[in-house]
């Protein structure tokens, strides 16, 4: 089966492709009451969207969501929360049915589990995709005001300054850059997350792992904790906030890294595609963090009541 749908108490269906008439969102188990319109979930949706700047893709899509269902007079009822955002400048010739598999993209692998594929700019497997789980991420902040979700980019092509030149050299050059984004949850309650099954780290490091581009997550120390012996892994700021699968209360950090967009024109790949996808990837990991973290505060509430980490 294809898997569409993430989370559990709070969970959320994409559909929707890159080149077709629209995309969008179901979010399912938003408690009702939460005060909600269109403006709150543009504010991020705005954040990711194309054509913003010369350093990211020329798609000039405006991103403007509808919210079909779920809200009345500004309140979420607690049904299913419909979203949609019009595809208005898809070019779908740009892609020809009939063109060979991309180097470094899904197209293969897409035809080989379905025998067919949407040729589109990818169709389901292009990044088109996250503007839908930003859109959903918006309404799973509002089930967490008490935490800050803030992710930003520390470091493009390897290095921690100049990018803008550095990718606009990539650019020039028909190339792309890779990135890596840092993500910090700051509020989070002790107590969120479980023991083994449903460990917060490794939810939130399988949400991350599942936005396109991404191929490799860490939280805290990450990596770095296999160079350590442990008396100095033992510092409590290195396990980012999250110890045995559960908060600690610590902010948590995440870094997630990016690789270089594989539509570039010096393998031939037409399109418009951006130098360097980490620079707009920065809103989706806080969409996929906030809806993670959305879903443990209900599935822990649930479990353990209002009285600890509620």
């Amino acid at each position: 089966m294809s898997v569409n749908s993430f989370g559990r108490l709070f969970r959320f269906t994409t559909w929707g492709e890159s080149h077709g008439p629209a995309i969008g969102a179901v979010v399912d188990g938003c408690p009702p009451g939460l005060a909600l319109d269109e403006a709150d979930i543009q504010h991020w949706l705005d954040l990711r969207r194309p054509g913003a700047s010369a350093l990211t893709s020329a798609r000039s899509e405006p991103d403007r969501v509808r919210i079909l269902s779920g809200v009345y007079e500004g309140r979420t009822t607690g049904t299913p929360i419909s979203l949609m955002i019009d595809n208005v400048d898809a070019r779908p010739r740009d892609y020809p049915a009939d063109a060979p598999d991309r180097p470094g993209h899904a197209d293969f692998a897409m035809q080989a589990k379905y025998g067919l594929r949407d040729p589109r700019g990818g169709g389901r497997a292009s990044a088109r995709e996250t503007a839908a789980r930003v859109a959903a991420g918006a309404v799973a902040r509002l089930v967490i005001p008490e935490v800050a979700v803030e992710a930003r980019v520390i470091e493009v092509g390897g290095e921690t300054a100049g990018w803008p030149a550095l990718i606009e050299r990539a650019k020039a050059a028909g190339s792309s850059l890779g990135a890596i984004v840092e993500c910090v949850a700051s509020g989070v309650s002790a107590g969120w997350g479980a023991p083994v099954y449903a460990r917060l780290d490794a939810e939130l490091a399988g949400a991350v792992m599942s936005i396109n581009a991404v191929k490799g997550v860490e939280i805290g120390a990450g990596f770095a904790a296999a160079r350590l012996r442990g008396e100095d892994n033992a510092d409590p700021t290195l396990a980012g906030g999250i110890t045995g699968g559960i908060a600690t209360g610590a902010p948590i950090v995440l870094r997630a890294a990016f690789k270089p967009t594989s539509s570039v024109g010096a393998l031939g790949v037409a399109g418009r595609h951006d130098p360097c996808v980490g620079l707009r990837g920065a809103a989706v990991v806080e969409a996929m963090v906030a809806l993670v973290l959305a879903d443990h505060k209900l599935l822990h509430r649930a479990q353990c009541g209002e009285r600890r980490g509620s």
